[in-house]
């Protein structure tokens, strides 16, 4: 992976086919891709968030959110975000690089930030916004017989969505949306 975005590899960017309205305004926003290094094998760390948020309640999620005009940069607010959602301290990652941004159908404009988390991980979940962590292997979300697609109506129109469900956690959306581009950008990309 290190030597991917070393190289300038570019991956193809993956949007939701629910985007429709090119005119409107995006949010800007920002995710972290942790990529836990575990002496078992990499693994993912990701949230499950609280059931009562007005945005993506109780989905599946990176650390991220929407930048704020103190943010320099896309990693300066996904490392904001990481630590004010999960306690991350920002010296346990090594920032790799950044994926293409990925567009949502719900209106933000997300530059997904890749980093090397190095354990131990002594995190500390905001109550708030987040239920849950846990850590997939980066084997089983890079391996494209996981990678379903998977369709559903809301108000009256079909969407196709990418998912992969993993011990009873339902991975989908956006965030499945960039680990496809990360499975792609890790083996299929092509030079900058």
């Amino acid at each position: 992976m290190r030597r991917r975005f070393s190289e300038g590899t570019v991956a193809p960017p993956v949007s939701e086919t629910s985007l429709r309205d090119n005119d409107r305004q995006l949010v800007p926003a920002a995710v972290l891709v942790p990529v836990v290094v575990r002496p078992t094998g990499p693994t993912i760390l990701l949230t499950q968030r609280t059931a009562h948020l007005r945005d993506h309640a109780g989905q599946v999620s990176f650390p991220g959110g929407r930048c704020e005009e103190s943010d320099v940069s896309a990693e300066a607010t996904a490392l904001r975000e990481a630590e004010e959602e999960v306690g991350l301290d920002p010296g346990q990652v090594e920032i790799l690089g950044r994926l293409p941004e990925y567009r949502t159908g719900t209106g933000f404009v997300i530059t997904p930030v890749v980093g090397f988390v190095t354990p131990p991980l002594n995190l500390k979940l905001d109550d708030f916004e987040v239920a849950e962590v846990f850590e997939p292997p980066l084997a089983f979300l890079l391996d494209k017989s996981n990678h379903q697609r998977q369709t559903m109506e809301i108000r009256g129109q079909r969407h196709e969505f990418w998912a992969m469900p993993w011990q009873g956690y339902f991975i989908w959306g956006a965030t499945a949306g960039m680990l496809v581009t990360l499975q792609h950008f890790i083996f299929e990309g092509i030079e900058a």
